[in-house]
């Protein structure tokens, strides 16, 4: 009874010292829902922001660096909720593939084991972290295209307030505001070009993260209007795939050979920076 009690308590007192996050959450969240959309042609491309990039910029203006209506304590908090907020797309992730089983069980292996290809970025983007001063952050922000599965991944293998998960946490928001914008340009430059067949563009779509495959599946639709309906199909069973297959490559082969690489190749990149500071 007693700790129960003490538990009712201390969430009590958590509600009441962290109450804006919560009514500016919901506030954001219906002004960014009533923007809606933005769809902007351009020669290049098509520019689309979402929703979501309007509530993150709200979001960044009320911390402490701008606005201050938050305090640093009260952004730290909030960064333990990301996960509880994931959860429930987690959740409907697996119940997308239940409900598309047979989809799954007829794709080919290049759709099987496209996730395969986020692997190799680690090569590229590991390095480059370790050099601009990231330590285990680099980890996190490295290993995948860090989306909503693979943030929750890292949350549950490294912890809340690990270093890996702040880098993971940071390419999630980054790739929220800047990564819809780039994919949705990118299909319509890669479209353009008439190289790939406009099912193929689909299928490349779905990376694993819902809302750059909305962005890059808006391009594709406005430039293949009669194929609309297909495209948006095979993206959507691309994505699902994508979800599946990239938290089994995470979990076996990305975490660990971003780690193996990281011990490897921190302490000679980070001593050849230490050197070139020091002339």
């Amino acid at each position: 009874m007693e700790k129960e009690k003490m538990m009712y308590g201390s969430l009590a007192e958590r509600i009441k010292s962290e109450y804006k996050i919560f009514i500016l959450a919901f506030i954001f969240v219906v002004i960014a829902d009533s923007i809606g959309k933005i769809s902007i042609p351009l020669k290049i491309g098509t520019f689309i922001l979402f929703p979501i990039f309007y509530s993150l910029i709200f979001e960044m203006m009320s911390g402490p660096e701008c606005f201050k209506i938050l305090k640093t304590k009260e952004v730290k908090a909030a960064s333990k909720l990301v996960l509880v907020c994931i959860c429930p797309f987690i959740v409907k992730l697996g119940i997308n593939a239940g409900a598309n089983i047979d989809v799954v069980l007829s794709a080919g292996p290049a759709l099987l084991f496209q996730e395969v290809g986020n692997l190799g970025t680690i090569f590229f983007a590991l390095p480059a972290a370790i050099i601009l001063g990231l330590k285990r952050e680099a980890i996190g922000a490295a290993h995948s295209i860090n989306r909503e599965s693979n943030l929750a991944l890292v949350t549950d293998m490294f912890g809340v307030d690990s270093p890996e998960t702040r880098g993971s946490l940071s390419v999630y928001i980054v790739g929220g505001m800047i990564g819809t914008i780039y994919f949705g340009i990118l299909a319509s430059l890669v479209a353009y070009t008439g190289i790939f067949h406009p099912f193929a563009l689909a299928l490349a779509s779905g990376v694993g993260a819902g809302i750059m495959m909305a962005s890059a599946t808006a391009s594709l639709s406005i430039i293949y209007p009669e194929m609309a309906a297909q495209i948006s199909a095979l993206a959507s069973a691309s994505e699902t795939l994508s979800g599946i297959t990239g938290i089994y490559v995470a979990i076996f082969v990305g975490i660990p050979l971003t780690k193996k690489l990281y011990n490897f190749l921190e302490p000679r990149l980070s001593s050849k920076k230490n050197k070139g500071e020091d002339k």
